[in-house]
């Protein structure tokens, strides 16, 4: 690299880090990661408190989780919607409202089907954050600073785990819930120095479809170029909601020596995805391009699920570092979010980014049903690891039919063709 090449590049890095859309966008996504990650690790005592134990512990997260990312996928939708047609900004201020009001009330639930409705509440809330947040950055940064940018969101962000492993340990369950709520509602007030991308503000000088989803089923090509999208991301959210998740029940099938915490998984492995963000958004920076960052991660993730479901009689430390491995190897989280955002036009570009994680998050509502139906025909860590490799190998081949997007315009269209 030289000279003039390396200043473009710091400049470029400095422009991404201290430009505002960035920072508030990425306390946002911290807040928003917080939410959706302190459910898995509170998970136990929670239930406990509850009066759930035993065996239905398991069943009866399962059914919360579901119920959240039920949530999300409901959530994905109408909030893509919105920030289509009223924009990207207005969706930043409602989704953080709904999911921290709906996190401040599951702190005081009594019962698990309180517990479950407002895990629904808070799946759609926490649905419109990221993808709000990641087609707001890179509408607003020049495209050799989007890369830096989403990945610099995704960091702080994803850092939010590993804050709400920190207060899981050292408060009680429903401290926890009223802390990120407070935390959302906080943030408030500085989203109104976000202003609107100009590329959103341009279309609404012009008669063209904005947030329709028919757009996205009216055409094979941009149906399969979506489909693409959603199923490249799923290896990462079935690391999170089922290795990572339930990691208790797991450590017991593979003999570990003592016990696992989940709050420890989780804070390893968002440890790891930070880094693996930082990492894989440079990377993809400096070698100009996306899918080949994404495939060596893919093929990490691979190598990461097989070496972890295939040990036995360990120690939990070694548990909790094979996640943070786990979580290196996922963290092209930031990569895939910026190739979704760029294979569409603006006036779905929205609907796209905020739809497509979400679907991806919402994906562990059938990883779930498969895990549990595999069960009883093999075992815990054998249906966990023919998932897991099953995921990867879809998300490979998504990725080899994608087109290569780094450095492309963002400035157009997805037209409306009548059927």
């Amino acid at each position: 690299m030289d000279l003039k090449t390396e200043d473009n590049a710091t400049s470029s890095i400095k422009q991404a880090l201290f430009h505002s859309t960035v920072l508030i966008s990425g306390l946002g996504y911290f807040v928003d990661i917080y939410d959706l990650v302190l459910f898995s690790i509170v998970r136990v005592d929670s239930l406990k408190d509850l009066g759930i134990a035993g065996t239905e512990q398991l069943n009866t997260g399962v059914h919360l989780l579901d119920m959240q990312m039920a949530g999300m996928l409901l959530g994905g939708i109408i909030w893509g919607i919105l920030g289509d047609k009223r924009g990207r900004v207005s969706v930043l201020f409602g989704s953080i409202l709904l999911y921290s009001l709906a996190n401040l009330a599951n702190a005081f639930v009594t019962n698990v089907e309180q517990y479950a409705v407002l895990r629904l509440l808070a799946g759609i809330g926490l649905a419109g954050e990221l993808g709000a947040a990641i087609t707001l950055v890179s509408e607003s940064l020049p495209r050799h600073s989007r890369s830096y940018g989403t990945c610099f969101v995704a960091a702080i962000g994803v850092s939010g785990a590993m804050f709400a492993a920190f207060i899981a340990a050292v408060c009680t369950w429903r401290t926890a819930f009223i802390i990120g709520g407070v935390m959302g509602l906080a943030l408030l007030a500085t989203r109104f120095r976000l202003l609107e991308s100009n590329m959103f503000k341009s279309l609404q000088d012009h008669t063209v479809k904005r947030g329709d989803l028919r757009l996205i089923f009216q055409s094979r090509e941009r149906f399969t170029r979506y489909v693409r999208c959603i199923l490249v991301g799923i290896p990462t959210w079935f690391c999170v909601g089922i290795i990572v998740t339930f990691s208790p029940e797991i450590c017991r099938a593979l003999d570990a020596t003592g016990p696992v915490s989940a709050g420890q998984a989780v804070l390893f492995c968002y440890s790891g995805i930070v880094a693996g963000d930082v990492v894989s958004g440079f990377l993809g920076q400096w070698w100009r391009g996306r899918k080949r960052v994404v495939a060596v991660c893919l093929a990490s993730t691979l190598l990461a699920i097989v070496c972890f479901l295939n040990m036995r009689g360990f120690a939990p430390i070694v548990y909790y570092w094979m996640s943070f491995a786990l979580g290196l190897a996922t963290g092209y989280w930031a990569v895939f979010l910026t190739m979704a955002a760029e294979q569409f036009g603006t006036n779905i570009r929205a609907l796209v980014s905020i739809s497509v994680p979400n679907f991806v998050r919402g994906s562990v509502v059938l990883l779930t049903f498969v895990f549990r139906s595999l069960i009883p025909v093999l075992d815990l860590t054998m249906s966990a690891l023919v998932l897991g490799v099953a995921c990867v190998a879809v998300a490979f081949t998504a990725l080899v039919g994608m087109k290569e997007s780094f450095g492309a315009d963002l400035d157009f269209i997805e037209e409306h063709n009548p059927i």
